[in-house]
């Protein structure tokens, strides 16, 4: 797999019936209908991706929505940074020279 996908197990940490139940009904269930919130507005373009709202061990249909491609790839994106930034070795603040 290429991108972010690459060395990922999380296909493996969803549940069997993901493809064949979970996702077929949560996309029908938004009608295929991207349900991204920016500015009050909801986008409303044809979705074909299934998100987790919260989280992402938690398969309930009142956790998942639909997304289009585009803004799954925005939310995921900004998920992924966040947590390389939690995960980030940070160097220890340093005493200000004034108070040594």
């Amino acid at each position: 797999m290429s991108g972010g996908w690459a060395g990922s197990t999380r296909r493996a940490e969803l549940p069997p019936n993901w493809y064949s139940q979970v996702r077929p009904f949560i996309l029908d269930r938004d009608e295929h209908r991207c349900r991204w919130r920016e500015n009050g507005t909801v986008c409303g373009r044809w979705a074909n991706q299934c998100d987790h709202i919260g989280d992402r061990d938690n398969h309930r249909p009142e956790n998942l929505q639909a997304l289009c491609e585009h803004h799954h790839a925005i939310k995921s994106s900004r998920e992924g940074s966040e947590a390389r930034w939690r995960e980030t070795a940070r160097r220890k603040p340093e005493r200000h020279p004034g108070l040594i």
